[in-house]
């Protein structure tokens, strides 16, 4: 069994609260989100908001709250091989209320299908609110271009 190393970034201004699955085995050593170089969530959000892409994590943390984003993971802990979201088993879902007690949270996105699938599966009882979701920033899924993930992803702004 493997926990979730990565404290979630909110403050109470959030309004938007994006999910992941859980942390790669690369972000976890990094200890911050979607720290695998080849995906590509920092370049489709920073280019959703139009800023520059981050690169270290303070900068990263900077982007998401200075843009009243949330973001954390669907699994408090589970047994996983490698990074491979195919291999997830005995989850335990995060207790988002730590975020949702503090922000004012008016939409919840979730980044892919496996975050869907738990979400769906754990949290949409608990929490009683539906989440969108948006395609994969990871580079597994290959038949979305950078360009067309931006499009998608946009729909976090409205």
């Amino acid at each position: 069994m493997i926990c979730h190393p990565i404290e979630p970034v909110y403050n109470e201004e959030s309004r938007i609260l994006i999910l992941g699955s859980f942390p790669s085995v690369k972000s976890r050593e990094e200890m911050f989100f979607y720290g695998h170089p080849s995906n590509r969530f920092w370049q489709v959000l920073a280019a959703v908001f139009h800023r520059p892409v981050p690169v270290s994590v303070a900068q990263k943390r900077a982007l998401l709250l200075s843009e009243k984003v949330a973001l954390w993971d669907v699994i408090a802990s589970c047994e996983i091989t490698g990074s491979s979201d195919s291999s997830i088993k005995n989850v335990v879902p995060n207790d988002l209320s730590r975020i949702l007690d503090t922000a004012s949270i008016e939409k919840i996105f979730v980044n892919g299908k496996t975050a869907e699938k738990y979400y769906r599966r754990w949290l949409l009882k608990v929490t009683g609110r539906e989440a969108v979701c948006l395609p994969s920033t990871s580079a597994a899924n290959a038949a979305w271009s950078l360009e067309r993930l931006t499009d998608a992803w946009k729909t976090i702004r409205s």
